[in-house]
């Protein structure tokens, strides 16, 4: 056998294996923005074959998706049945809000006080893209862009088990009014909240930046989930 038919030969297993990750990768985001946003509902079944077909894909993925949403607490096996989405109650909501508080705002606030100009720059860019994701409605898109914005954000902290744990709970929340906003028009106003977020790190204005990041996650619990705001 010659050096080049082995090579043929072992390319397509590691491709294979590479383009799965992949593909498992980006069936777990889709159904965690799915969830996030209301598209996948609590306390409904869904069967691995249906999420396929809608997807796109084989079943595959989407049960080994599936579970690791399972050991994130977000979704229940059930046997012969499929999936049942989580239904987290107000408490439980209001408790996580609480939690992801104490852990983003100070370290929001460190961020400012830390940041270089080269790394704020980088999430211009995606800032933007909330902006327009929010103008036209691209619901999956936002929840995405602002889950990236948000974590390469506190990741300039240099605190990766940090991003992976906040990571972790903003797949636990509830988005069910992002339409509803979109639709009214003022889902850009908070969209927007992410430039004036990076304008206060810049400047180095850490007690500014904590209370801004304190307000955004309000939202949360408040317009983006259907209720009033004080």
């Amino acid at each position: 056998m010659s050096i080049d038919a082995s090579r043929d030969r072992s390319r397509p297993v590691l491709g294979s294996l590479t383009e799965h990750a992949s593909l498992r990768a980006r069936v777990t985001d889709v159904l965690r923005e799915a969830m996030i946003a209301g598209e996948l509902e609590p306390g409904v079944v869904y069967s691995a074959p249906v999420l396929a077909e809608r997807l796109g894909v084989s079943a595959t993925p989407v049960r080994e998706a599936m579970m690791e949403l399972t050991q994130e607490g977000l979704v229940e096996t059930l046997r012969h049945r499929g999936y049942r989405v989580v239904e987290f109650s107000d408490v439980a909501l209001d408790e996580l809000i609480e939690l992801r508080a104490l852990i983003e705002v100070p370290t929001v606030g460190r961020v400012a006080a830390t940041a270089t100009a080269g790394q704020i720059a980088a999430l211009r860019p995606i800032a933007d893209r909330l902006t327009e994701t929010a103008e036209t409605g691209q619901l999956r898109e936002f929840i995405a862009n602002d889950m990236a914005f948000h974590l390469q954000l506190l990741s300039i902290a240099g605190n990766q088990k940090l991003v992976d744990e906040v990571r972790r709970l903003r797949g636990m929340s509830r988005l069910s009014a992002l339409r509803g906003l979109y639709e009214e028009g003022r889902l850009v106003d908070t969209a927007q909240e992410h430039h004036a977020l990076l304008d206060r790190i810049e400047a180095g204005d850490t007690a500014g930046s904590e209370a801004l990041m304190r307000h955004h996650l309000g939202h949360v619990r408040g317009v983006w989930a259907g209720r009033a705001e004080i």
